[in-house]
């Protein structure tokens, strides 16, 4: 199965894609997808559109775990991000994969064992878990590997059958 963790936002996206078979992950790629400030955000929108379509095009993964979006106080952020999640889950649809999300909660259990765990926990875990000889930068990366890892673990226990979008 291959899958593309997303860390969803509108300047930095942060993407990662894993192999897991066997119980076994093997980093395919992962990297950010970053957007130009001062630029009209309906652009931004396109450029993370197409680098994404293009993504999904070269790894044609079997399912996109994302980040469930949720409210912070920022409304206008808030707004923000959830129209670039929107393209996003586009581009994923649009190339047929799966998607699945799940809750900050939800990755920092399934990576770490430990709902409350520290973003540097999770990183550290993540690298860990991956082989990695550092952990990825910027940290958006590092957070859609743990989305990805989420998915693998979660699939294996039947628990993501509860949280495919459709």
């Amino acid at each position: 199965m291959v899958i593309f963790g997303v860390d969803p936002g509108y300047a930095i996206v942060g993407y990662g894609v894993l192999r897991y078979e066997n119980k076994r992950f093997t980093v395919l790629d992962f990297g950010a997808v970053t957007t130009q400030a001062g630029v009209p955000f309906s652009v931004r929108l396109l450029d993370i559109f197409n680098d994404l379509t293009f993504l999904f095009d070269k790894y044609r993964p079997d399912v996109m775990s994302i980040e469930k979006l949720f409210f912070n106080t920022n409304k206008k952020t808030a707004v923000d991000v959830a129209q670039a999640r929107g393209v996003i889950l586009l581009a994923a649809r649009n190339a047929g994969a799966q998607i699945y999300e799940y809750t900050p909660l939800q990755v920092k259990q399934s990576v770490v064992g430990y709902g409350r765990a520290e973003k540097k926990q999770v990183q550290e875990m993540t690298r860990h878990l991956l082989g990695l000889n550092a952990v990825p930068k910027p940290d958006d990366t590092a957070d859609a590997l743990a989305m990805a890892i989420c998915h693998a673990h979660c699939s294996m226990s039947g628990l993501s059958d509860n949280l495919h979008t459709t």
